[in-house]
């Protein structure tokens, strides 16, 4: 089955670009790991899921490309078209020369309704050259104009005609520091407004990014192409076929479907992290061998201690013993310690995947009373390599990774709302102040825990 990719914004495209470019570059590659029939299995897989191929050979991304200005997206055209690898169709995008200003309902008001016939004609071609439509995977920032309003408003529009099919949205979480005076605004809204619409919504930070091209990369001066490069690694380690069951004899056919049967037992819980394992320069990968009971172990306490990647873990972290759950905090600007989990999935890939013992991730103190662990967790195993990592490691968790940080991006819209800083900019374009307390309604309900869950509330 096949995944119709939104590319929305400049985040978006050029995160959507990276993406198809490590997919496309890992089919392309052959691995000695594996049988001839086996790489060719998986490389139609592949094409299955995120190309269709025309007489040239060239495959052709089954996406579509919406920005309200033109130069991300002419860009994005040229440079996939010069690798000689795959390319878009030039006919699947939309821009025009007015963005959105940073204005989460400049974006969802006015230019989504305005352009809204033009772009969902372009996504219903896509999707009508698909022989089979798992569903729709979007790209978008969750703090800027286009990619966030016009992002939210193409997901709503999705849902509505495509009742039926599965959404997953990969959002971008801002800098801590800030970019935007105005992106806890937006921020909320989108996220608000996407609970609603997705199915799932799998989220990048980028400050754990940027550490992660710092630290593991080794990189001096990061460019956002360096981070968009790490995040579509992480996505394409997920997404590329596996094997999600046992003794299967074909790679997983419905791959969105998979995941959030996997990952999503329940429509309250939807935020999605995602961690990767080993990830490092390829002059560090040269020089580095990896054993499977290392890599798991690792990968067990980034999930417990909440880390973002293998360096500066707490092994200090333990999950709570039987009969001893994790103690509310008493204060939400304290950290939460021990990390829950709803589910978990692991996908294994290269050498020796068979022999890997993930019986850690089957602890029960790991996840929240009302889910059976073997549940809760899965498995999704390919012989095959990924890129050049002889073995890697992903984990896709559904966790309480965000809710300190939901409670400080909502904390901080709250108390600019309360002082009705900016609010007027939203007003002019249809965004009234109820709009802003039902979002803020939908989120405190999203951070309000069931079971070990604990919320964390909001001071209003």
């Amino acid at each position: 089955m096949s995944i119709v990719t939104v590319q929305l914004g400049q985040c978006g495209n050029q995160i959507g670009y990276e993406v198809f470019n490590a997919i496309c570059n890992d089919f392309h590659s052959t691995h000695g790991l594996c049988s001839k029939k086996e790489n060719e299995s998986y490389q139609e897989a592949c094409k299955e899921r995120f190309f269709s191929e025309e007489k040239t050979g060239v495959p052709v991304a089954r996406a579509v490309l919406v920005d309200m200005e033109p130069k991300v997206i002419s860009q994005t055209l040229s440079i996939a078209a010069r690798s000689g690898h795959w390319r878009y169709d030039h006919q699947s995008h939309f821009c025009q020369k007015q963005g959105s200003g940073n204005n989460w309902a400049n974006g969802y008001s006015v230019h989504g309704p305005r352009y809204r016939d033009v772009i969902m004609n372009l996504v219903q071609k896509e999707a009508e050259k698909c022989d089979r439509l798992s569903g729709f995977f979007t790209v978008m920032s969750m703090a800027g104009g286009t990619g966030s309003g016009m992002g939210a408003f193409v997901t709503q529009c999705l849902r509505d005609a495509f009742p039926t099919s599965f959404i997953l949205n990969q959002v971008i979480w801002p800098y801590g520091t800030g970019e935007v005076i105005v992106q806890n605004y937006n921020s909320v809204l989108t996220l608000s407004h996407l609970y609603q619409s997705a199915d799932a919504l799998l989220v990048h930070e980028n400050d754990a990014i940027h550490k992660i091209c710092a630290q593991l990369m080794n990189i001096k001066k990061i460019s956002f192409r360096d981070v968009n490069q790490v995040i579509a690694h992480q996505l394409g380690s997920v997404f590329q076929p596996t094997y999600s069951s046992e003794g299967a004899s074909q790679y997983s056919r419905s791959p969105l479907g998979d995941l959030m049967e996997s990952l999503v037992p329940h429509p309250e819980f939807k935020m999605l992290g995602l961690r990767n394992i080993p990830q490092m320069s390829e002059n560090s990968l040269t020089y580095s061998t990896f054993t499977w009971p290392g890599l798991i172990k690792h990968l067990r306490q980034m999930l417990i201690a909440n880390a973002k990647m293998e360096e500066g873990i707490d092994w200090q972290v333990r999950p709570p013993l039987p009969g001893h759950p994790v103690p509310p905090k008493a204060s939400p600007n304290k950290a939460l310690h021990f990390n829950t989990s709803i589910a978990n999935l692991v996908v294994l890939r290269g050498k020796d995947v068979q022999s890997v013992d993930l019986g850690g991730f089957r602890d029960p103190a790991l996840y929240t009373s009302w889910l059976n662990p073997q549940e809760a967790f899965k498995i999704w195993k390919t012989p095959r390599a990924f890129n050049k990592y002889e073995k890697s490691a992903s984990l896709v968790s559904n966790s309480q990774f965000l809710l300190k940080l939901m409670d400080n991006i909502v904390g901080k819209a709250w108390n600019m709302f309360a002082s009705k800083a900016y609010v007027h900019q939203y007003t002019k374009f249809g965004i009234e102040e109820e709009d802003f307390l039902d979002c803020f309604t939908t989120l405190e309900q999203a951070q309000t825990g069931v079971g070990p869950f604990v919320p964390l509330k909001m001071s209003y």
